[in-house]
């Protein structure tokens, strides 16, 4: 990589993180054990959730999540169009049939309209998406799935830290999945952590994670477990080790730190950019504490010269890392083959791809790298205004 190159991401680990790595390292104990439980219990206390358990993704959570409010075959759940395809994947990997409403032009979250459209007796769960780290409408959500009698899973694998009218993301609906990949606010490297107050739900998805097996490792290998175990359901192997809680426990101890130096970089773009007319920027709601886990820039195409990957590829020669969020799930010869979806099925959310960008935002940038990307936004709209 470059010297001047900025990137996309980068992840944000502090010198406790790394204290605590080689402690754990040292402990004799690496595999899930005290410190994922500990790291379980922080996290569940940060977002007032009864419940947290540690996964090695946020794909597993969804995926447990599905299976444990018994979504199956013959079932149907509805999400976003704008997410990465793990949102439906797992939905499929449950047996289910995944149902796409369209998105809100402002934020990009999934339209309660859509969603109520999109019901039919086969549906069982709603999973929302918190897209870019901004909470959905949540009130009109859940009202919706009262009056359905549906399942409420929510895809907050950017919501880390997030607030929907006060309340921390994490204990709004049945379940709350996030994720602390690499580039995610606050990581473990790989790793994700369901939050619930169903206490039925979460047994569940404790056994699930391990094999189906009655007793996991630290019940089974401590001093206080004992070795007889047996498989009371085909489960998997979806748990966190103590080595990913260890950096997890030191990243939400400075959650707060990060999410204010993501807000303040993400004010500085737009303050920036807001007298570009060929760009829009992103809003955030007013009843909302919003993570700003993506800076997801839209063009104005019909102002400019050239699309958006040719814009990305001239950030690119100047040294700027850019991405996308996301390819619809529809465009994806999968979901286009297997389940008929077709280009034009949701106009609000591929209007919005053809002209997303994510910028860098990261909190080991500075207003420094904001500008340097603000002045070469503002050099290429120059050059290929219309």
């Amino acid at each position: 990589m470059a010297d001047d190159f900025l990137p996309f991401a980068l992840p944000d680990v502090s010198d406790a993180e790394i204290a605590e790595v080689v402690d754990t390292l040292r402990s004799g104990w690496i595999t899930y054990g005290p410190k994922t439980q500990r790291f379980e219990a922080e996290f569940a206390a940060a977002v007032g959730a009864k419940q947290a358990l540690a996964l090695n993704s946020c794909t597993a959570g969804l995926h447990l999540a599905l299976l444990a409010a018994g979504v199956g075959r013959g079932d149907e759940v509805i999400t976003s169009p704008i997410t990465f395809a793990a949102t439906a994947n797992v939905i499929v990997h449950a047996g289910a049939t995944p149902v796409l409403a369209d998105v809100c032009a402002d934020d990009l979250n999934i339209d309660p309209r859509a969603v109520v459209a999109k019901i039919t007796p086969r549906t069982k769960a709603l999973m929302p998406v918190h897209y870019g780290g901004q909470p959905c409408r949540m009130d009109e959500l859940l009202a919706i799935a009262k009056e359905h009698g549906l399942v409420v899973i929510e895809d907050a694998a950017h919501a880390a830290g997030a607030a929907y009218k006060g309340r921390p993301i994490g204990a709004i609906g049945d379940a709350s999945v996030f994720s602390f990949y690499a580039i995610k606010n606050m990581t473990t490297g790989e790793g994700g952590m369901l939050t619930t107050d169903d206490d039925a739900l979460a047994d569940k998805v404790r056994v699930l994670r391990s094999h189906g097996l009655s007793a996991d490792a630290w019940k089974r290998y401590s001093a206080s477990g004992g070795a007889d175990y047996e498989v009371t359901v085909p489960g998997f192997n979806y748990r966190m080790t103590d080595i990913q809680a260890a950096i997890g426990r030191g990243q939400l101890a400075r959650l707060k730190e990060i999410n204010a130096a993501r807000a303040r970089l993400a004010s500085r773009y737009s303050e920036r950019l807001a007298k570009v007319a060929e760009v829009e920027t992103p809003i955030a709601r007013p009843e909302v504490e919003h993570a700003w886990h993506l800076y997801a820039l839209r063009l104005r195409l019909e102002r400019l010269r050239i699309d958006r990957d040719a814009f990305a590829g001239e950030l690119r020669q100047r040294g700027i890392g850019t991405s996308k969020h996301f390819i619809p799930i529809h465009y994806h010869a999968f979901y286009r083959e297997g389940f008929g979806f077709h280009r034009g099925d949701f106009p609000v959310a591929e209007d919005a791809y053809e002209r997303l960008i994510s910028l860098p935002l990261y909190p080991r940038m500075t207003e420094a790298d904001v500008d340097r990307v603000a002045t070469a936004i503002e050099a290429i709209v120059a050059a290929n205004r219309k």
